[in-house]
């Protein structure tokens, strides 16, 4: 039955009859029949990917490119005087992750379909994500963000497991939503739940009962952890999705003919940081109450479980008091105490315990001796953990350890949010490079074809003018597409450094202030979500919407520059940013971003990477050479010796770098109290003069230096336009579908 047929029998109605919800509702329920009907059952081995979040974004587009029907969809639609984009808005954001660790998740899912790959996800159905961020007088405000409707991706199944905390016993019950392969298989992404979750109960914002454990449990992702009921709820989700999705597991497994001793040739189940970490003690669990014996059921899951570490920071790397998991979870105790002990009669050095002198149960511990591989998502990411974070682990497992560069899916971050460049693309090489990203190397033999240059020029001023106009609609803010598009769009948090970035902002202010005139305008563009409990982070914002208020309503200073705040980016949203950015912000301190998969989207949109080296900033600089990236800034062996000796003092560049000085002062100046509030300024500045933990001050003149250096390149717009066509073609290297075949060939071994 053709394409148009079906969509009339579920509307039930002519198309140009009916409403965008009605087109949605109906290309919904069509496109998960066609999904279904893709499902992919005969595998013996399974991977499970087992995550605290997937930023999955938006279904529909994606679903349709990767059915191969997009195109079609859209000239039916137009035939009928429908716009399929005005059909997309319909659709509400899955609130089900937050930042890169969630989208990098989502993208997997999507690979692994792609190539075939039996491979499910397991997770939480949070009703309201983590937050929707709004402005109010310069500050981010937390409310709600609820998409669950009556109609949606989320199919729910009979399959429910109880699951017992001290005291409490509940039964998780399991959601699924289609995960489609590009013209390949659907696996499925299962996420579980409890029938008794009030959204009611929220007031105030974000504000809730926090022991109210049946009505609040999936409620948010990553409750605020600032008090003690918030860090025990951590531990409720935690031990709820583990405990319901190892079951699940073992059901599976089981049912396809396995013994439990030969769990390994079923499963293998990749454990994506450390949040999912007790699944290895609650599979233990499981299996002596099965009746098997402790030492075989820990050989069993040490075979059978791999884990992904995503960070360099400390605090990340999660660790429970022991009377907290007494406290929800006392039947997991005896495992962990079990596992601690067999590391204890193995190794005298205490850093390697489980549990340790303070009585803390360390998660990534278990991880690292309890599973049989532990990989960094960049080059740089894994030597430092093999020769500096995790050396003690690494000398005593350096089989175990590997590295698997992060990538993200072409089809949803340049077929769907780009598609003026893709069909560009295809036009000059084909379309093969939607399925095999390295033939994107072939535009490369347009590098000094002039009208094709032109022609990359003209898409991105076209994606400009999209990005003006949709931030005009959205947040009446008015910029100009002539302008430089200077992007940095990320989660919030000092590492990641938006404070260098506004304070280049401020100084740039002052110079033209005083006179000095920039040779090319430029429109600097954030985008951020600041933990709720994480003060600086939101003092940041508070900093970057007080700029925004001041430098665009100056006219001195806004027709040279201007700076947006996007309000409560997500994923929609980036597919509209990121198409049009010039430079791509990716300014972290070196040695602390794992890897980032934001700096492989704009380098595929045509982006120009402004960056430290630092995470896959180092792999995009080996691929695109020196000349089509701007780097800057200490290097991640200087900043680890800077740490090691306890040598950087953030005052001491304050007190003797006149344009430091006049930046940070101005952070309390006559002018941003006017706009801003007292208390959130001036302890953002007392940050960066006393503590500045990430070295902001360190890389200031590099960082200022090299972005000038950039500004200047962009005048000359043929050598720019080269720029961008090299960005592209190398962008091959970074797909998330060579990412997951090299997970498989050293990792899962699926079939």
């Amino acid at each position: 039955m053709d394409i148009q047929t079906l969509l009339k029998q579920n509307l039930g109605k002519d198309i140009y009859d009916a409403s965008d919800k009605e087109i949605y509702d109906a290309l919904l329920t069509m496109t998960q029949e066609m999904a279904a009907a893709k499902e992919h059952t005969s595998s013996k081995k399974k991977l499970y990917y087992i995550s605290a979040e997937f930023l999955i974004g938006k279904l529909l587009s994606n679903n349709l490119i990767n059915l191969g029907i997009y195109k079609e969809v859209q000239e039916i639609l137009k035939a009928n005087g429908k716009d399929i984009s005005a059909i997309e808005e319909v659709e509400p954001e899955p609130s089900l992750g937050n930042g890169g660790l969630g989208r990098l998740a989502a993208c997997f899912l999507d690979s692994i379909a792609t190539l075939g790959l039996s491979g499910d996800g397991i997770g939480l159905n949070y009703h309201l994500g983590l937050f929707k961020q709004e402005f109010e007088n310069g500050l981010q405000k937390e409310m709600p963000n609820p998409w669950i409707e009556e109609k949606s991706w989320l199919i729910k199944t009979d399959v429910t497991y109880p699951v017992e905390f001290k005291g409490l016993r509940v039964n998780a019950r399991m959601y699924d939503i289609e995960v489609t392969g590009y013209n390949n298989i659907t696996n499925k992404l299962h996420l579980f739940d409890l029938d008794s979750v009030d959204e009611t109960i929220v007031h105030d914002g974000i504000d809730f009962d926090k022991e109210d454990i049946l009505k609040n449990l999936t409620l948010f992702l990553y409750p605020d952890d600032s008090d003690d009921q918030g860090r025990l709820l951590r531990i409720y989700q935690q031990y709820f999705m583990v405990s319901a999705g190892a079951q699940f597991i073992l059901d599976e497994c089981t049912a396809k003919g396995c013994n439990l001793y030969d769990l390994p040739d079923y499963a293998v189940i990749q454990i994506n940081d450390t949040h999912p970490t007790m699944v290895i003690p609650e599979l233990i669990r499981l299996l002596v109450q099965r009746g098997m014996d402790m030492d075989d059921a820990i050989e069993v899951v040490s075979k059978t479980c791999a884990y992904t570490n995503h960070t360099i920071l400390a605090e990340a790397l999660e660790k429970w008091p022991v009377t907290y998991l007494k406290k929800v979870v006392p039947q997991l105790m005896p495992v962990i105490e079990v596992l601690d002990d067999k590391v204890r009669r193995k190794f005298d050095d205490e850093s390697v315990a489980v549990i340790d002198r303070n009585d803390t149960v360390h998660m990534a511990h278990i991880d690292i001796h309890y599973g049989f591989s532990v990989n960094g998502v960049a080059a740089l990411h894994t030597e430092i953990l093999k020769n500096s974070e995790l050396n003690n682990f690494y000398k005593i497992y350096p089989e175990k350890f590997n590295n698997k560069t992060n990538g993200i899916t072409f089809r949803r971050w340049l077929l769907h949010c780009n598609p003026l460049l893709a069909d560009y693309i295809e036009s000059l090489i084909g379309e093969g490079f939607k399925k095999d990203a390295s033939e994107l190397e072939k535009l490369l033999k347009y590098k000094d074809d002039e009208a094709v240059l032109n022609k990359l020029l003209e898409i991105k001023h076209e994606n400009k003018q999209l990005l003006c106009d949709y931030l005009k609609e959205t947040q009446g803010i008015q910029i100009s597409p002539d302008t430089i598009f200077d992007i940095q769009v990320k989660r919030l948090h000092e590492y990641k450094r938006q404070q260098l970035n506004a304070l280049y902002i401020i100084d740039k202010y002052l110079e033209i202030k005083a006179g000095k005139i920039p040779s090319a305008p430029v429109t600097a563009i954030f985008g951020a979500k600041a933990a709720p409990a994480y003060v600086i982070a939101k003092d940041i914002i508070h900093l970057i919407l007080c700029l925004q208020e001041i430098i665009n309503n100056d006219p001195q200073v806004n027709q040279y520059l201007k700076v947006v705040m996007v309000e409560n980016y997500n994923v929609t949203k980036a597919g509209k940013l990121i198409p049009a950015c010039d430079i791509s912000e990716q300014i972290s301190l070196a040695s602390k971003e794992a890897s980032g998969t934001g700096n492989m989207k704009f380098m595929l949109n045509g982006a120009v990477t402004l960056g430290t080296e630092d995470g896959a900033n180092v792999e995009i600089h080996q691929a695109v050479g020196d000349d089509n990236i701007f780097v800057f800034g200490a290097t991640s062996d200087e900043v680890i010796e800077h740490y090691a000796k306890g040598d950087y003092v953030a005052k001491d560049y304050y007190e003797t770098n006149p344009s430091i000085k006049a930046a940070i002062d101005f952070i309390t100046s006559e002018e941003m109290l006017k706009v801003g509030q007292k208390e959130h300024l001036e302890r953002l500045q007392k940050e960066l003069i006393g503590k500045d933990w990430f070295m902001t001050l360190l890389d200031f003149d590099s960082y200022k230096e090299t972005k000038e250096k950039a500004l200047k390149a962009y005048a000359d717009q043929k050598a720019w336009a080269q720029k961008i066509l090299v960005n592209i073609a190398k962008a091959g290297f970074f797909s998330s579908d060579r990412t997951i075949e090299e997970y498989n060939k050293e990792i899962w071994h699926l079939a």
